[in-house]
């Protein structure tokens, strides 16, 4: 066995990384679900991979604070526009959703027409380089993660109404996308909270929080890897951790 493998200076930066985004995608991903709109990280996290494209194309160095800037103010820009849609057309905020997400998506694709490493710079933006990620990513991760966990442990996304739940959202997904991708954001969000469905409180948050620490840390090679396993971990939890009142 090669036990290098199992080297913490290979391994601890992609396990630290995926402790940071699930320690804001699982609470999210939960209200994800309860407001019916699955697809808005994937938007959302569509969204700012085209402004770390746009960035990337009018020659700003890759994972500087331009970048990082540009990223923000697209998934801002976006989460105003859904806050907008909410308000003015609720029953077609799904439909909505999705129409952003191609757009992004499309134009992003357009951007990387022209670049002979656009095939590549796709698949990063879709699976994520978690195993490569950088201590400089980490520290970028960590300024978004902290203030956003802060702020849904203490309400304040709630007083700021739809726009705080939305821009919280795209504050969180800005930062994750450029790590792990947008296929393990979706993972991230929906597949621990889908699977901790029936349970009430802080139980379905600690729960989504073991499946997403068992979904990354068995599996760190890729994210495509990382996105199996929490679908098998969170099928295996729903069968096996069923409420009470569901066995009668």
């Amino acid at each position: 066995m090669n036990w290098d493998a199992f080297d913490w200076s290979i391994l601890g930066p992609p396990m630290i990384a995926g402790l940071l985004v699930l320690a804001t995608h699982v609470p999210l991903g939960t209200q994800v679900l309860e407001r019916g709109i699955v697809f808005i990280d994937l938007a959302i996290a569509q969204i700012a991979g085209l402004g770390v494209i746009a960035a990337d194309a009018l020659g700003a160095p890759e994972g500087g604070i331009t970048v990082q800037v540009v990223a923000l103010c697209s998934a801002q820009i976006g989460a105003l526009l859904l806050t907008w849609s909410e308000r003015r057309m609720p029953q077609q905020q799904e439909a909505l959703i999705g129409v952003m997400f191609i757009l992004a998506a499309c134009a992003g694709i357009l951007l990387l027409s022209s670049n002979p490493h656009g095939g590549e710079h796709l698949q990063n933006l879709l699976v994520g380089q978690i195993l490569w990620v950088s201590t400089r990513q980490l520290f970028w991760l960590a300024i978004v993660t902290v203030p956003v966990v802060l702020a849904l442990r203490l309400g304040w996304v709630q007083r700021l109404g739809r726009f705080g739940f939305y821009g919280a959202f795209a504050f969180a997904i800005t930062a994750s996308v450029q790590l792990v991708g947008v296929y393990l954001v979706f993972s991230s969000l929906i597949i621990p909270a889908l699977a901790t469905r029936m349970h009430n409180g802080p139980r379905r948050n600690v729960t989504g929080y073991a499946l997403g620490v068992i979904g990354y840390a068995l599996d760190l090679p890729s994210g495509a890897v990382i996105v199996c396993t929490l679908a098998v971990c969170a099928t295996l939890s729903a069968m096996v951790w069923r409420p009470a009142t569901q066995l009668h």
